[in-house]
């Protein structure tokens, strides 16, 4: 590594246009991250998106590297540099320059039929027949015999295209024509295949993610004017018709209407929205005329955000596809020594003539390309990251989702996640000589930039009191409340441990509601007792935890003890409640909680991403729920249900433990299938043809398999 490694890179972003061998996807990923300025290399197959990170001053040089390196082995993918571009939905469907390609391929196959077909009635010469043999032959495999003698150039021994050259001449070598054409018109035919399958997954996993908006109606010099909204600035104002999606984040100014937001949610169910309402971007307009002002850029609106993760999750890998890249390395040079002492030992000991020998040997050539395992395993968990978007569950690799697989326990917060956050005043409680209203007021205004649940409902409540001119150095206080300069008077709204803290005097009230306590200065003014709910889906979220095996559930809150262990009797009990927690707290007991749990098993935490950040960010899985338009949620979790839902929790682990037994499915299904080829081959029961068709039928039929990811999920309907 150069000196380029001490300073921070820039990231370049590469389509690879018509990259269909997924073998050499890890092969040109491999190479560009070997580059001595390269920091880091990340290629996503299925979406043919390369990323580099690279020295800055490399910039003039690394896309003629990475045009180099993608040719060495793929003469025919266009590799395009959209480092400024929409990277999003760029999946194309199979070309007509793809078909033509094939027509040789359909010509030879003719050939190689009717030559069949006359050496069986009229018992042609050798001569004839051989011509017609040797011309399917190159009509079939002349680019893979070019490509082949370039691997040998440049990309070394172990490329496909250079053993299936191997395979297929030395079978003319032998006098095996039939078969040598034979191995070549299968494997262009299962090439086209395995192509045209992975294409149609690309396509089907980009319709679920156009969520993009083409355009947008701005207001300018009082008339509507249609631009893209990448061209809309902030405080722009634009206009939204029935039918249309809401291209751009911002806040209703003029209207009324409903909004569908299933597109991001999974969620039919819209809501109605008029003014002052935010509105959120890929939603769908859907009766009445809206007038929003644009709050966020195109670039950074939920839309984009939420379509970046999705489409870019496939580059933070699973343990498994690790573990699969590694293998892939180690699987075909050894094959391919298995089939060399094929070729040369048995003879030394056997009757059989050297040419049945070398015949078996060939075989194994053919059999040694793991394209099954290297396209399957990736595709089944691009698959699995994008059910779980149209359900409203952003993962943001494919490493959390299997990580999902392995939970041994959950942690969540209680406020605003298993209950609703809705909080009701029950009862204002004035301490004695103070005044009702008064109480009211300072309680209002010391909660007025509070982004807590229990701030909201008081201001909602009490709004016409707010008088936001009076308040100053206020301070959000994390697990205790807030504090604020109110005419001159230091106010303290929150917890007893709030009052405790400043000493001040008060009675602890025993109540299993939740207690707001007010203090002017060291003067205990009085108290607000508010009451929440649980969630509606709450009870069955944790039943449905219990069924899918996850026993050890925790509640962590700040609330009192009392108010938490109401929660949990109400959630069905037999759940661990810590109350009382300040966040350094919550962050000591998950601390003991990952040092106990067992090697290899996860633990996740369950909340708003906002307050309990550092908690978040310790845990194995970081889970944001009820996150749509937060950006601080979708930045900090690493999976985010984009509802208020926690029954979605349990939809997305029901989708990461499908999609892992999909990939282990393939995985079984692959080895198995090869490993018998190899052995009926050693046998002399198989030739060259079932070993084609063992390479290429395998992948085809394992993203077959991954695509029920898609029809089986929909079928089971995961929606709550």
């Amino acid at each position: 590594m150069s000196n380029c490694a001490e300073q921070k890179g820039t990231n370049y972003i590469f389509r690879l246009e018509a990259l269909d061998c997924a073998n050499c996807g890890a092969k040109i990923e491999k190479a560009v991250g070997s580059l001595d300025y390269v920091y880091d290399a990340s290629l996503n197959f299925i979406t043919q998106v390369l990323t580099v990170t690279a020295d800055d001053s490399c910039d003039e040089d690394i896309f003629d590297r990475v045009t180099d390196i993608v040719h060495r082995y793929e003469e025919d993918v266009i590799v395009v540099d959209i480092s400024s571009d929409d990277v999003l939905n760029t999946q194309k469907p199979i070309s007509d320059q793809l078909l033509k390609q094939y027509i040789p391929v359909a010509i030879g196959l003719i050939l190689y039929i009717l030559n069949l077909i006359i050496g069986a009635i009229y018992h042609p010469t050798l001569l004839f027949t051989l011509t017609i043999y040797i011309i399917a032959y190159i009509l079939a495999g002349y680019d893979v015999i070019l490509a082949a003698a370039k691997s040998l150039l440049h990309a070394g021994l172990f490329d496909e295209h250079l053993l299936m050259s191997i395979a297929s001449i030395g079978a003319f070598i032998i006098g095996e024509y039939p078969e040598a054409v034979a191995v070549m018109l299968i494997y262009k035919v299962g090439e086209f295949l395995q192509s045209g399958m992975t294409n149609r997954a690309r396509i089907s996993i980009s319709d679920l993610m156009k969520l993009k908006p083409d355009y947008a109606n701005v207001i300018r010099d009082g008339q509507p004017v249609r631009v893209t909204p990448e061209l809309i600035a902030v405080g722009e104002i634009i206009s939204i018709r029935p039918g249309e999606v809401i291209p751009l984040d911002g806040i209703v100014i003029e209207g009324m209407s409903t909004i569908d937001s299933s597109s991001l949610t999974g969620e039919s169910l819209p809501t109605v929205t008029g003014p002052t309402d935010n509105v959120i971007s890929g939603t769908l307009n859907i009766s009445g005329l809206l007038k929003v002002e644009v709050t966020k850029t195109y670039r950074d609106s939920t839309v984009r955000k939420i379509m970046d993760l999705t489409e870019n999750a496939s580059n933070k890998k699973a343990t498994i596809e690790q573990f699969i890249t590694k293998f892939a390395r180690y699987y075909t040079p050894a094959v391919v020594v298995l089939a060399l002492l094929t070729a040369v030992v048995p003879p030394l000991f056997s009757v059989l003539p050297f040419s049945e020998w070398v015949r078996r040997s060939l075989s194994f050539l053919v059999v040694s390309c793991p394209c099954a395992l290297v396209i399957s395993v990736p595709l089944a968990f691009y698959c699995g990251v994008g059910v779980a978007s149209k359900q409203g569950i952003l993962v943001k690799g494919a490493n959390y989702l299997y990580a999902l697989t392995k939970l041994e326990g959950i942690i969540f917060d209680k406020t605003g996640t298993l209950t609703g956050g809705n909080f009701l005043i029950d009862e204002i409680l004035p301490a004695e000589g103070v005044n009702m209203q008064q109480l009211i007021r300072y309680a209002v205004n010391s909660e007025v930039y509070s982004v807590h649940p229990i701030a909201a409902s008081i201001r909602v409540d009490y709004f016409q009191y707010i008088d936001t001119d009076s308040v100053t150095d206020f301070l959000q206080l994390p697990g205790l409340g807030v504090s604020a300069m109110i005419d001159g008077r230091r106010i303290y709204a929150g917890n007893y441990m709030l009052m405790e803290q400043n000493c001040i005097h008060c009675s602890r009230l025993n109540e299993a509601d939740t207690v707001v306590y007010l203090a002017a200065d060291d003067k205990y003014l009085g108290a607000i007792i508010l009451s929440d709910t649980i969630k509606r889906d709450a009870r069955d979220t944790i039943i449905r935890l219990r069924r899918q095996g996850i026993s050890d559930i925790y509640m962590m809150t700040g609330d009192s003890i009392a108010a938490a262990e109401l929660v949990a009797t109400l959630l069905g009990g037999n759940i661990t409640v810590a109350a009382e927690l300040l966040p350094d707290a919550k962050l000591e007991r998950t601390e003991r909680l990952l040092k106990a749990k067992q090697k290899d098993r996860y633990i996740a935490f369950v909340g708003d991403g906002v307050n309990d950040a550092p908690v978040i960010s310790r845990v194995d899985i970081g889970i944001a729920m009820g996150a749509l338009g937060s950006d601080a949620a979708i930045e900090a979790a690493d999976i985010v249900l984009m509802t208020d839902q926690p029954s979605k929790l349990n939809t997305v682990i029901d989708i990461a433990r499908f999609t892992k037994r999909i990939v282990w499915q393939n995985i079984i299904l692959a080895l198995f299938v090869k490993l018998l080829v190899l052995v009926m081959s050693v046998l002399g029961l198989a030739g060259m043809s079932y070993a084609v068709v063992a390479d290429v039928g395998v992948a085809v039929v394992a993203i077959f398999n991954c695509m029920r990811i898609w029809s089986v999920t929909q079928k089971r309907n995961f929606k709550t």
